[in-house]
């Protein structure tokens, strides 16, 4: 059975596989000069062996994926060859040929496929994955704005285009927006700083001289995949997840009590004593304070 979304269901009476979901159109073919190898140490432990991220473990070996996020190939075209599977985010990666020879690996925007065209630069149109400063100037072509025309490609970021793999610092790389079916939004500019709606829904300036990538991040139905079975997450590095009310004292506050009880407390609670389900964990006074204009939901 196949929908809308190019994912595979199975239908089979063997509960090891029903109704697991798999991609029918990306497969992973990583390239020999753009990955290498990551030795996954500890896996939730520090360096004395002690568990300081729990649910985690096992897993399978990965291959690291060397992502373009700087997008530093100005005025380039590249090629999209392949879509392909990254175990190392939950976002499908793009390799790029591009014009001089270079081969490089980007996040894939949705909607993107094989043979489109993409290029980064100060002055490149707007169009779903291409790169360029939040800062471009403003041309009109003909009748209308962004009007396609061979005088000139010069083009501007405008009010609510959608964005992801955004930059902080110019020249760092993008670092927000990055994961699968995230996507920002461009409110507003005032000198020389923009506003963006982030996908958390946090309110925040970044100068406009930071590199954006036009359009959403792809695999947007990730949330919706079915993994069918324990063994598939097993795979993922992801251990089971036990309920604190289902333990004992000694484990966790909420442990303990005759047959099903409750938690026996006014407020659910962390392992380790604190208030869990709504406690905000940012630090305070930190320098990034003043860039948000509103925190997140």
């Amino acid at each position: 059975m196949l929908n809308n979304t190019a994912k595979h269901l199975y239908k089979t009476p063997i509960p090891s596989t029903r109704k697991g979901t798999v991609d029918r159109q990306v497969k992973s073919n990583p390239r020999n000069k753009l990955i290498h190898g990551r030795h996954r140490c500890g896996k939730g432990r520090n360096a004395r062996g002690i568990i300081t991220a729990r649910h985690r473990g096992g897993g399978h070996k990965r291959l690291y994926r060397k992502i373009d996020f700087r997008r530093n190939q100005k005025d380039i075209s590249g090629r999209i060859v392949t879509i392909e599977y990254d175990p190392n985010r939950n976002a499908y990666i793009c390799l790029i040929h591009y014009g001089d020879g270079e081969k490089r690996y980007i996040l894939h925007p949705r909607g993107a496929i094989i043979g489109d065209t993409i290029v980064s630069g100060t002055k490149v149109p707007i169009s779903m994955g291409n790169a360029l400063p939040l800062s471009a100037k403003l041309v009109q072509f003909g009748k209308g704005f962004f009007e396609k025309k061979e005088e000139s490609t010069s083009t501007d970021m405008p009010l609510g285009t959608a964005i992801h793999n955004i930059e902080i610092t110019r020249g760092r790389g993008g670092q927000l927006a990055r994961a699968a079916g995230a996507v920002a939004k461009l409110i507003a500019k005032e000198g020389k700083s923009a506003t963006l709606r982030l996908p958390s829904g946090e309110v925040r300036l970044v100068s406009q001289n930071c590199l954006a990538t036009v359009g959403q991040v792809g695999n947007v139905g990730v949330n919706q995949k079915s993994l069918g079975r324990a063994g598939s997450k097993c795979w993922l590095g992801k251990r089971p997840v036990v309920r604190g009310v289902v333990m004992n004292p000694v484990d966790h506050p909420h442990g303990g009590g005759e047959g099903k009880a409750p938690i026996g407390r006014k407020k659910p609670t962390t392992p380790w004593g604190y208030p869990a389900l709504g406690r905000r964990t940012r630090k305070r006074k930190k320098y990034s304070d003043s860039f948000i204009l509103r925190r997140r939901k």
